[in-house]
């Protein structure tokens, strides 16, 4: 089967109706205007646009945008103009191609001033349709899985562009498998010695610890069967860049970080969601401190879900995650989980809550003119999930939101994780379970 036929066969399961005749005339209108071009690999050009579409289908998003990512390189590298889109397929989708074009022609590694109006640039083409900005993401991801065949320097300059820009944005959109996935990639690049040299330890190490997960999963799944409550039980590997991010940033050793591995629960509803929270509890001593519940207080991207680590059936502290299989979902797919429904007033509400932060970002860069007070507020609204606190000897270290004293003492070596039994923060004492925040 080919792409086009793939495209074509997907897309109505999750929009019923769409005008898949759009993508077979944008298919010949990608396929003629880039006829003769070739990607550096020595493919030809048009298996790029074809990638990306295929994301934006993995993402769910609706026809329109498939058919402005079939097209998303048109402006920028044949001699297509936004008026041929135009007359072709009309304005929405000129408008959303245009937009994806402007986006690719900003720099964000020159001097100050450059950067933060480039910034705003792009925030301004987000806000006026975030569609533009879900084709950006498809493209730069494909991109970046293809990055070997370009000169060293160049794929550099596009991995830290990466990690700088984009990673943070898909987080920000509650992109999580997205996020990761260009992080590593990125991670791949940059810091290439170091990727091989954790892919071989974590393999080594989770071999090491399949044993005990596949235990814990196999009780755990059993106690819940008993008192009724049905779920889907996996261990989750943790992403190679927020290991080295631990390790280089957290000043962390590799035998010190105990969550490679993670345990996800899926059930059916909340309510389920604290019962099996509370079997996993009955089974296995809570590690203080480490309990989230962000199903109570959803994070800002819209993620939900109960984090805990316990002392496992060998004595190793194992994070287990549990959430709604909706939850799931919206932690895997982000606000493109709400794209295609945004007529219900449920996802309407978490679409308009999930620009809430954009909009005041613009309105942020109205009231200040200087460029650095301003790529700080985008900075600082990119990363809203940490905190930073300094430890007694002036070093900071970057915490997630909701984070206690305990998980600051871990970040600073295990052994004094092991020893904390009080915490000061500015002064004052306060309980082990006080939430640290940034000011």
């Amino acid at each position: 089967m080919t792409q086009l036929q793939t495209l074509i066969e997907e897309i109505p399961k999750y929009q019923p109706g769409a005008d898949l005749d759009l993508i077979q005339r944008a298919y010949r209108f990608s396929e003629l205007s880039h006829q003769g071009q070739q990607r550096a690999s020595g493919e030809p050009y048009l298996s790029h646009p074809l990638e990306v579409a295929g994301l934006l289908v993995n993402f769910k998003m609706d026809v329109t945008t498939v058919t402005a990512g079939l097209l998303h390189d048109v402006l920028e590298d044949t001699r297509a103009t936004k008026d041929d889109l135009k007359r072709e397929f009309g304005p929405e989708i000129a408008d959303l191609v245009d937009g994806v074009t402007k986006i690719g022609k900003l720099a964000f590694s020159s001097r100050e001033e450059r950067q933060a109006e480039n910034f705003r640039k792009m925030l301004v083409a987000m806000a006026r349709d975030l569609r533009v900005l879900m084709i950006k993401l498809a493209d730069r991801l494909h991109n970046m899985r293809t990055l070997d065949y370009l000169p060293p320097d160049k794929a550099r300059k596009i991995a830290q562009e990466t990690l700088d820009i984009y990673a943070p944005l898909a987080h920000r959109l509650g992109m999580a498998k997205v996020k990761a996935e260009l992080e590593d990639l990125a991670l791949r690049v940059l810091h290439a010695e170091d990727y091989g040299d954790l892919m071989r330890r974590v393999a080594k190490r989770r071999l090491e610890r399949e044993a005990e997960i596949n235990q814990l999963i196999a009780i755990l799944q059993e106690k819940l069967g008993e008192v009724g409550i049905e779920s889907k039980i996996a261990g989750r590997p943790k992403h190679f860049y927020s290991i080295w991010k631990k390790m280089h940033e957290g000043g962390r050793e590799f035998d010190e970080i105990y969550d490679l591995t993670a345990v996800r629960v899926l059930t059916n509803t909340v309510r389920d969601c604290y019962g099996a929270l509370g079997v996993i509890h009955s089974l296995w001593k809570p590690v203080p401190g480490r309990f989230k519940d962000f199903i109570a207080m959803p994070k800002v991207n819209m993620y939900q879900s109960l984090h805990t680590t316990v002392i496992g059936p060998k004595g190793d502290p194992v994070e287990i995650q549990i959430r709604t299989w909706e939850m799931h979902r919206i932690a895997e797919e982000g606000i493109a989980a709400h794209w295609l429904y945004k007529e219900r007033k449920s996802d309407r509400d978490k679409f308009d809550e999930a620009f809430t932060w954009l909009r005041q970002l613009l309105e942020s860069q109205t009231e200040t003119s200087d460029p650095k007070e301003f790529l700080d507020t985008v900075r600082l609204d990119l990363f809203p999930d940490e905190v930073y606190v300094f430890t007694p000897k002036g070093d900071v270290k970057a915490l997630p939101e909701g984070s206690t004293p305990i998980d600051f003492a871990y970040a600073v070596h295990t052994d004094v994780g092991h020893r904390t039994v009080g915490a000061k923060v500015n002064g004052r004492i306060v309980p082990l379970h006080y939430r640290l925040a940034n000011g």
